[in-house]
């Protein structure tokens, strides 16, 4: 048995992973699926004061109130982030680390200076109302949804995200050599192309384990049977 904490990325919540947690479970598996402050069901909590900090401590939070030990963290998109600075915080819980078409940040970086003109494209997002603490959800559309209806699921629950986890900057000293096991997983399929660097780096990578799947953003939406079978094999090492 392998416990699992899968972290979702922005404007998503602890729901998006219901593909992938019921058969992770069936297999015997421990899951958690939080969601992040300010977020699914947790949209009431945002404020500008919710940063990339907020949601690092409640991933660390997860971990350390759950008592949990050899942890396979798993962050998807923006939540690359939020498991890097778990991981910096609180290594000795984890066991490894799988990064779903995610962020690996160098430290120093935040969500703005990685991509400049990706964040002002998001900043015009924000909502309308003389609101200028969160970005609005972009259309599901923008990931590539191969079915339709799940697009449609999508953008049913995605919410603002509080705009200042985008701004303020990670500083870490993650070690990833003394994390364990470390898995990239590339979505092939996401036309955006922000991730495309990082798999050019981690297949050539001996020391990373490399799977491209032929799906859009969303892997856990469009691929969970591939997603699972990847998180399998992963917790068997």
């Amino acid at each position: 048995m392998t416990t699992f904490v899968l972290v979702h990325g922005a404007w998503h919540g602890g729901w998006v992973w219901r593909k992938v947690a019921a058969p992770l479970r069936a297999l015997g598996h421990r899951v958690f699926t939080p969601t992040l402050t300010g977020l699914g069901e947790r949209a009431h909590l945002a404020t500008l004061e919710v940063n990339l900090d907020t949601h690092i401590q409640d991933i660390v939070g997860v971990l350390e109130t759950e008592e949990l030990t050899d942890v396979v963290l798993v962050g998807h998109s923006y939540a690359g982030m939020v498991i890097t600075g778990a991981a910096d915080k609180a290594a000795e819980h984890l066991q490894g680390l799988v990064y779903i078409d995610a962020f690996v940040p160098e430290s120093g970086v935040s969500m703005q200076s990685n991509n400049p003109a990706r964040f002002e494209m998001f900043a015009k997002l924000v909502d309308d109302k003389d609101n200028e603490t969160m970005i609005l959800p972009p259309d599901s559309g923008m990931w590539d949804i191969v079915e339709a209806a799940d697009a449609d699921w999508l953008n049913r629950r995605l919410t603002p995200q509080p705009i200042n986890t985008y701004t303020q900057k990670l500083d870490h000293e993650v070690n990833f050599a003394e994390i364990g096991s470390l898995v990239y997983v590339y979505a092939s399929g996401n036309k955006l192309g922000q991730f495309d660097k990082y798999a050019d780096k981690f297949s050539a990578d001996p020391a990373w384990q490399y799977h491209s799947v032929g799906c859009g953003h969303e892997v856990m939406v469009d691929r969970p049977d591939k997603l699972v079978e990847i998180l399998s094999e992963f917790s068997a090492d």
